[in-house]
């Protein structure tokens, strides 16, 4: 009886099968490319990672940001949301007022988050506190959302059980016939329970890949009361990777 091969196995006790190492060709960041502020440096790479993205199939969702925050008990909990707000005042995104992350934010406002762009060797970790978004800001962008994207605002009660699919697909009829599109400016009207949240940040870290694994990583401090655009308001030093 013919033995059959052994299973991929990666190259270091405890790995995962089938996993090969990747050297990361990235083309780094070094002090003289730095810019002078937290803002600056952020917009420039994810200005180019959504230029990317229209350029190559291997940067899909751009401004998808992974958001940590910390329950009751005090353990940490960890989702990704897609950036819809990116200005001086820091990231933010939107969702559902009364999710698990939203009460969280409210007992706990400590947050960090971050953007990963595995293919361009390219990462910034943001830290800091979570504020809500001003309400004409989050109608703004309720009114910019495809029609089905806003209907999904009110039929879902988002982190809340479901008995099933088939409860989903009902509250969905629900407000399909509440909220028929008409293709007025404000055919679906925001709910009251739905908005934002920016990230005020006291940290700023921006990660890229070296071969050998020694990577580049620049990290912005706050020492100031300014905004990510005031330089006056950071200090900036080299973390070991």
């Amino acid at each position: 009886m013919d033995t059959p091969p052994p299973p991929p196995s990666s190259d270091r006790p405890g790995g995962l099968p089938g996993v090969s190492r990747v050297d990361y060709s990235g083309d780094g960041l070094v002090e003289s490319d730095v810019a002078p502020s937290p803002y600056l440096q952020a917009r420039e790479w994810v200005d180019a990672a959504m230029a990317a993205a229209g350029e190559r199939d291997d940067v899909p969702e751009p401004t998808a940001i992974s958001v940590a925050t910390v329950d009751p008990t005090g353990t940490p909990d960890v989702r990704t949301v897609l950036m819809r707000f990116f200005d001086e005042r820091g990231p933010g995104f939107v969702t559902n007022l009364r999710s698990a992350k939203s009460r969280q934010l409210e007992a706990n406002p400590r947050i960090a988050a971050a953007l990963t762009w595995p293919s361009l060797y390219r990462a910034i970790r943001f830290r800091g506190t979570a504020q809500l978004v001003e309400r004409d800001e989050v109608e703004a962008y309720f009114d910019s959302r495809p029609y089905g994207s806003r209907l999904s605002a009110w039929a879902s009660d988002q982190s809340s059980p479901a008995a099933d699919r088939a409860e989903l697909e009902r509250r969905w009829q629900e407000v399909l016939e509440r909220f028929p599109e008409t293709g007025a400016a404000h055919d679906v009207p925001v709910p009251d329970f739905w908005g934002g949240w920016r990230i005020v940040c006291d940290e700023v870290e921006f990660w890229a890949g070296r071969r050998n694994r020694l990577h580049d990583r620049i990290v912005f401090r706050r020492t100031g009361e300014g905004d990510l655009a005031d330089a006056g308001s950071w200090e900036r030093l080299r973390l070991q990777p």
